[in-house]
């Protein structure tokens, strides 16, 4: 892999989105797992990040889940820390965690994993305003190449808080 293969987050969508935190005087804050900071270092490179970007935290495991994020713990055990449900609970943590009023969350796989018969990756992602979730989904990638498939669900997750973003309806 050399780093043409690399999907890169739009800059014109990051700024757009920046553009609309700033006139709305909102923040938002990351929560991260599978991605391992992409979003972060994504959003904390647009140009002005420190006026809407409160920041981030990666969280690889369930204790720090739970001990960041107060995740259920007795859940995400029994998924390892990977669901829809982690995901929710992740995006508002983290909007308490950094008092900010949107936050975004994920959590997957970027390698298949035998042992648990899951044999393509896959990451969960919420979005959430206010302590609302606005968005939860979850996305799977054929792809072999672990980081390509992170990089993958960070662009997607910014899409589709561009989405929510532009469409109030939503």
């Amino acid at each position: 892999m050399d780093s043409k293969d690399i999907v890169l987050i739009d800059d014109e969508v990051l700024n757009n989105i920046k553009d609309i935190f700033i006139n709305r005087n909102e923040t938002l804050a990351l929560a991260e797992s599978v991605t391992c900071g992409i979003l972060q270092t994504a959003f904390g490179s647009v140009p002005d990040a420190s006026l809407f970007f409160q920041g981030g935290i990666t969280v690889y495991n369930l204790g720090q889940k739970t001990r960041h994020l107060h995740i259920n713990s007795i859940h995400a055990e029994a998924c390892n820390s990977v669901s829809d449900k982690v995901a929710m609970e992740m995006a508002v943590g983290v909007c308490s965690l950094f008092s900010s009023h949107w936050g975004i969350a994920v959590t997957g796989y970027a390698t298949v994993d035998p042992e648990i018969k899951m044999d393509q990756p896959f990451a969960h992602f919420a979005i959430a305003h206010m302590g609302n979730i606005r968005k939860a989904s979850c996305l799977r990638h054929p792809e072999a190449n672990p980081q390509l498939i992170q990089y993958f669900y960070a662009d997607e997750i910014v899409k589709a808080l561009y989405n929510i973003l532009s469409n109030p309806s939503l």
